[in-house]
């Protein structure tokens, strides 16, 4: 994280943010912006290590892979299972990154399974 960096280089964050802003790096992968490789973090409940975004996504993407396909993880139930494993997050956050993956809410997930459930009744 940016606030990483600064204490590192016993910078502010705010000059970290400033020296990277509108700046790329090239590389034989392509071009990417600064702020690409500065992820944004999740604290941690009880003082904890604060977590990437990223790593909460995968969470969040994991605990939907193995939930009961009949009675989906709702984002307010996802929120407490994170809280549970150390990690602070709102359901709002949680709403925002199941979102970004591209994964619907609990009501699209359990519809689309119904269908599913019902396609494969049909086919027999």
């Amino acid at each position: 994280t940016r606030r990483e960096v600064a204490a590192e280089l016993s910078l502010h964050e705010s000059t970290v943010s400033r020296v990277a802003a509108g700046k790329s790096l090239t590389c034989a992968l392509g071009i990417y912006d600064l702020g690409y490789f500065f992820g944004s973090s999740v604290p941690a409940t009880s003082g904890g290590e604060a977590v990437s975004a990223r790593a909460v996504q995968e969470r969040i993407a994991l605990a939907i892979e193995a939930e009961d396909a009949r009675r989906p993880l709702s984002d307010d139930r996802l929120a407490r299972v994170l809280r549970d494993e150390g990690i602070a997050v709102a359901r709002r956050t949680v709403a925002k990154y199941r979102e970004g993956l591209g994964i619907g809410s609990s009501t699209e997930r359990r519809r689309r399974n119904t269908r599913r459930a019902v396609g494969a009744i049909g086919a027999v």
